[in-house]
């Protein structure tokens, strides 16, 4: 019975790894879109401002 126990319990753990990386995947993923907003934020304050420059001229 000890080896039956011992692949059962290795079966069980493998969902709780899986759920722990798609968890670590899923803050990647939302680490990456608060850069992309941060960085389209910065270009268009960049933008605005080379607008104004432009008009200067």
């Amino acid at each position: 019975m000890n080896n039956v126990e011992k692949i059962l319990d290795s079966l069980s753990k493998q969902p709780k790894a899986s759920a722990s990386s798609n968890k670590k995947r899923k803050w990647r993923e939302i680490e990456q879109i608060k850069e992309k907003f941060q960085l389209e934020k910065e270009l268009r304050e960049y933008e605005d401002s080379l607008e104004y420059m432009l008009d200067e001229f």
